[in-house]
């Protein structure tokens, strides 16, 4: 077998078997093909595309590169679930607790954020004591004892998806779905839950800018999931504006316990609870999909799910003072509005940057994060907003930032006429 004529193989729109990609993903990762040999396959991929058979070969081989977690002496059926990312998604911060309050067991492993998406490690990060390097021994008793946990993925799941997203990058072919879902499957597989529920989020802060787009990648996840039998849900959410109020570390946090305390922004609650009662469902709490939203809802509002989410930072060994003193910038700037209307649309990608920019995300993966820093929303797109009236919030550490606070006023969008709101969730994918 030779790479070249596999690429040649690929390049000409024919389908590679099993054992071709199994040979293409062992070799590459032992450095027996070079990656000029496997750029030119991955650009071949992201033209020609892969069957559904492709896909699921490639996420088995790239499973199969590296260790993967044995969570069956966990008690009950694990469940797990995967955002695309976005601005402002701090859903596992709500969702984990609310889950393993109705009972089901949590195991997350859960990544970094990189350039204007953040990542939940470094929200938690951003709690002082919290520790998410956990061994593995230690990682599946606390989910035992409390129902839930959250760690840094190991250096030693799934190298062939570290090696080829790190060539991807560099070579203008990230935006393939095959390698996407692959990607993203690889590493949930690995991770050992029973059940995956994805979240896929569209729009302009996301990577899937269209419907068409996300429903291919979630139909792909789902089908990968379900060949490796594991029961896999994609919901396919709103990213055309930040999610909840806070874009930030500890303003994602802090909204996070806000919202387990029955306080949140309306479109986060109402994701969580969907997203929540098919992983409860799913987990086999409950007998049908109402009974797990009514188990989820009488969690959020009688302070169990607050608790979990308490338990949890401690067992970590993360401490929150004051939720007051949580935050300590060296100013708050108002961004205000020059006039008076409806908020059309909140440019969800500007936001993201501008808090990148003032130190909430990073550009390159060597970059520090400024926990403290941020932006919090003061209005949703189809708010009423009066000239005046405060946009936004930001919260900076930083010098001269004219720059960043133009940004954010640009990033709203103004208009005389009323503005219907959007539903949160546009789809949900089971098979």
């Amino acid at each position: 077998m030779r790479m070249v004529d596999l690429i040649e193989k690929k390049r000409d729109g024919n389908i590679l078997s099993k054992e071709e990609i199994i040979y293409i993903i062992e070799n590459y990762v032992n450095k027996s093909i070079p990656d000029y040999q496997m750029s030119s396959l991955l650009m071949a991929i992201y033209f020609r595309g892969m069957t559904n058979d492709e896909s699921s070969a490639l996420t088995e081989a790239m499973l199969n590169s590296g260790e993967t977690i044995d969570l069956s002496v966990i008690d009950g059926i694990k469940v797990d679930k995967h955002s695309t990312g976005g601005v402002g998604d701090k859903t596992t911060l709500v969702l984990g607790p609310l889950v393993a309050a109705a009972g089901a067991k949590v195991a997350k492993l859960s990544g970094r954020g990189l350039g204007h998406t953040g990542g939940t490690l470094d929200k938690l990060e951003s709690i002082e004591g919290l520790s998410i390097d956990i061994e593995i021994e230690d990682f599946i008793a606390q989910v035992n004892k409390i129902g839930i946990a959250v760690a840094g993925q190991t250096a030693k799941i799934t190298p062939a998806d570290k090696l080829l997203y790190a060539l991807r990058d560099v070579t203008a072919t990230v935006p393939s779905i095959p390698l996407i879902a692959s990607s993203i499957m690889s590493k949930k597989l690995a991770s050992g839950s029973d059940v995956i529920v994805l979240d896929v989020k569209i729009g302009e802060g996301a990577f899937m800018k269209t419907i068409e787009e996300a429903r291919e990648l979630s139909h792909i996840m789902v089908n990968i999931g379900k060949s490796f039998g594991k029961k896999v849900v994609a919901f396919i959410t709103d990213m055309s504006q930040p999610l909840g109020y806070a874009v930030g570390n500890r303003l994602e946090v802090k909204e996070a316990i806000e919202t387990l305390q029955g306080n949140g922004p309306e479109d986060l609650t109402n994701l969580c609870i969907e997203i929540s009662s098919y992983m409860v469902y799913s987990g086999g709490i409950t007998k049908t999909l109402e009974e797990a939203k009514k188990l989820v809802k009488e969690k959020l509002n009688n302070n169990e799910a607050y608790d979990k989410q308490m338990e949890l930072i401690s067992a970590q060994g993360g401490f929150i003072e004051n939720l007051d003193t949580f935050i300590n910038v060296k100013e708050i700037i108002e961004v205000k509005s020059k006039e008076s209307g409806f908020v059309k649309k909140i440019h969800a990608l500007s936001i993201g940057i501008a808090a990148m920019k003032l130190g909430a995300g990073r550009e390159t993966k060597e970059d520090p994060i400024d926990p403290d820093v941020g932006i919090v929303l003061k209005k949703k797109v189809g708010d009423k907003v009066n000239k005046g009236e405060t946009l936004a919030l930001i919260y900076n550490n930083k010098e001269k930032i004219s720059h960043i606070i133009d940004d954010v006023f640009t990033a709203f969008v103004i208009t005389t006429e009323k503005v219907d709101k959007k539903p949160i969730i546009f789809e949900i994918i089971t098979e």
